[in-house]
């Protein structure tokens, strides 16, 4: 697999901020990370942390890096705690809008705060549990992720 990485790419919104070059709400700084307040925040204190270099997924960030962010969120998740007075705090990396790595640390107030029911307006609509994968089927498929896995260079 050929990683998408350089160390800026001048359309990039993250790689703009990181350079500096497009304001942001900066919470933390160092040579390889950046951690700024999301302008579209699932909740207040909804923080992004990306790689200064451009990285387009998680999977593509070298093991040293990806554990470098994980340090910085969870000091970031016990600052948030203090901060907003919360139990829990989700860290998730999504990929789904800008194509540079980042990761997202939500302050939980309530469980589907990382859901999509956090962005459903109309209160009358009905949930369901989806139902329990049976446990054979759970096993196979963690049989495969387990047999892909081996497969999968260290970094």
């Amino acid at each position: 697999m050929t990683a998408h990485h350089h160390a800026d790419d001048a359309s990039c919104l993250f790689c703009r901020i990181a350079a500096g070059d497009f304001p942001a709400h900066e919470v933390f700084r160092d040579d390889r990370i950046v951690a700024f307040l999301d302008i579209g925040p699932i909740r207040d204190g909804h923080v992004q942390i990306i790689p200064r270099d451009h990285y387009e997924t998680f999977d593509e960030l070298p093991a040293d890096l990806a554990a470098a962010i994980m340090y910085l969120a969870q000091r970031l998740a016990r600052a948030q705690k203090a901060v907003f007075g919360v139990g829990r705090v989700g860290f998730l990396f999504t990929g789904g809008d800008i194509a540079h790595a980042h990761a997202h640390l939500v302050p939980l107030v309530e469980k589907t705060d990382i859901t999509s029911r956090r962005y459903i307006v109309e209160d009358k609509l009905t949930w369901r549990d989806l139902p329990r994968p049976e446990r054979g089927a759970l096993r196979q498929t963690a049989e495969a992720l387990s047999v892909a896995l081996k497969d999968q260079p260290d970094s």
